[in-house]
């Protein structure tokens, strides 16, 4: 299929004829009338009444088959920015947005150069129900600052980003959708960052070279707006390691110092190639987040976040890779507190979110990614999260130095015990070989008085039983969860739910869309 112009199509009819044939439709437009506005969104481009649903800017909309709407090089790609609105709205009859190439959304600055960032740039917009597919690795949404992605959805009509291999009529080869199958998204805000000084938030010219594709982030508003999502799927995204070698790499959602104004609700992530979520800096809320089957690190914190969660379901498990079944999953948490430190950084504080409501479930497998174990929370670089009602669970036999909790490089050596805290929360770990180290917290508190925190918290030991008969909610009969959840009144936030229950999730709210949501992803997951 070729790109489409707005504009009459005198080849409309032989192409339906074609695709009552079973035939793809490819139509080179001939320009008989200009005259039709373009309003960002799909529409009756020849007067008949057969409408091109597909999105479109500036003159230009992708190529509609009756079914699918195809967005070749000439529409989207790493060459091109999109400076106006754009609308994706849902195609009937199972119909899919495709794309060839990356799809950049405003105008990326480089705030040292003659640019200046946009502040009323474009938004992105995916309307309940649409699906916007990709082909390649180098297929990405990038959205600039200034701009916007507003991809909303609802719980009957979740708005999906996936790979084009997931349908069969793209998938050329036929060995059917996997991580790394395309980019992910990546959204770049104004918030705070520590890769930046303070000297250069002052001047205007903080600007971060994201990883994986260059564009630019970070700023001195951490409450900026971004845009937000909803009821939304992520499957098989990522890819890397690019050209910085290992680290540089594109995860599902990566949100470059983005602000409080922007929240992620309800959204599931599958199948990812790096990790689930990673932040830099910033202060955006999630809220209701599934993550299945993420290679690497499932949400991975850094640069200083200091936002809010609730409500996040992790499990790392297997896939299918050429008839083998491989181990994904590295850390359910990568938690660093800063990328910089000293008195030039003093604006940017470690990261410090609250975060409540988790289930963590983990592995004994290595993951395939990089033969790396499956660990539950890994601690580094100053972090200093306040963690309330996890549940962190580990029953498989332990092989392969797989554990809930690992400190690496100075995880816990430049903090006190009081910086870095579980409340009310439960660990249901085979083997507990996080405790045998003989290092301290800064303040002298060994890793067992740490985590215990004077009895506020419980090891459980591997054969406690905390899931109900559903496998995944946390069993609020169980006599082995010998902890009282926090109804998180005493945090003075009112981002936080009141709750009665530690993880992610309770045995006895089966009728919530929250629980369905979370069925219905580890279902997904566990038959992919």
């Amino acid at each position: 299929m070729k790109l489409q112009t707005l504009f009459q199509v005198t080849a409309v009819a032989s192409a339906l004829a074609l695709a009552g044939c079973g035939g793809d439709i490819e139509i080179t437009p001939t320009v008989n009338d200009n005259s039709v506005v373009n309003n960002g969104s799909g529409g009756d481009t020849d007067g008949t009444g057969n409408d091109n649903l597909c999105a479109t800017y500036n003159g230009v909309q992708g190529a509609f088959d009756g079914r699918d709407c195809e967005y070749n090089l000439e529409f989207a790609s790493r060459n091109i920015e999109i400076t106006e609105n754009i609308t994706f709205a849902e195609l009937p009859d199972g119909g899919v947005h495709v794309f060839d190439g990356a799809l950049l959304i405003g105008k990326d600055c480089d705030t040292t150069t003659s640019c200046t960032i946009n502040q009323d740039g474009p938004v992105m917009t995916v309307e309940p129900g649409a699906t916007l597919a990709f082909t390649s690795g180098e297929a990405i949404i990038r959205v600039a600052r200034g701009a916007k992605l507003n991809a909303i959805g609802t719980f009957d009509k979740p708005v999906t980003f996936t790979s084009a291999n997931a349908f069969t009529r793209f998938d050329v080869v036929g060995n059917g959708p996997r991580f790394a199958d395309w980019g992910g998204i990546i959204i770049n805000g104004e918030g705070i960052t520590n890769q930046c000084t303070d000297a250069q938030r002052d001047a205007g010219t903080c600007n971060v070279a994201s990883e994986g594709i260059v564009s630019y982030y970070g700023g001195n508003d951490n409450a900026d707006d971004s845009g937000s999502m909803a009821y939304a799927k992520i499957w098989y995204a990522g890819s890397g390691p690019r050209a910085g070698g290992d680290g540089d790499d594109l995860n599902s959602l990566t949100l470059n110092a983005v602000g409080s104004g922007s929240s992620y609700e309800y959204i599931h992530i599958h199948q990812g190639y790096d990790d689930g979520i990673e932040f830099f800096g910033g202060a955006a809320n999630l809220k209701r987040v599934v993550f299945t089957d993420t290679q690497d690190d499932s949400m991975d914190i850094d640069a200083g976040w200091q936002g809010n969660a609730q409500f996040l379901y992790i499990k790392h498990g297997t896939v299918n890779v050429d008839g083998t079944d491989v181990f994904m999953g590295n850390g359910g948490f990568e938690a660093d507190g800063e990328k910089n430190s000293g008195a030039e950084y003093s604006q940017a504080p470690t990261s410090r979110p609250n975060i409540a409501n988790v289930t963590v479930v983990t592995t004994d497998g290595l993951s395939t990614r990089d033969n790396d174990p499956s660990t539950a929370m890994k601690f580094d670089d100053n972090f200093q999260g306040q963690l309330y009602n996890f549940l962190l669970v580990k029953t498989d036999v332990a092989t392969n130095d797989t554990r809930c909790i690992l400190f690496t490089g100075d995880g816990e050596l430049g903090v006190t015990a009081g910086d870095l805290n579980f409340f009310n929360s439960a660990m249901a770990c085979v083997a507990e070989n996080e405790f045998t180290s003989a290092e301290l917290f800064a303040d002298g508190t060994t890793r067992q008085e740490w985590f215990d925190n004077g009895g506020v918290n419980a090891r459980l030991g591997g054969n406690a039983t905390v899931f109900g008969s559903d496998g995944f909610a946390t069993d609020m009969s169980s006599a082995d969860i010998t902890v009282t959840a926090n109804d998180l009144s005493g945090l003075g936030n009112s981002f936080f739910e009141a709750v009665d229950y530690v993880g992610a999730v309770s045995s006895t709210d089966t009728s919530s869309e929250w629980y369905q949501w979370v069925e219905t992803a580890l279902t997904a997951a566990e038959q992919d």
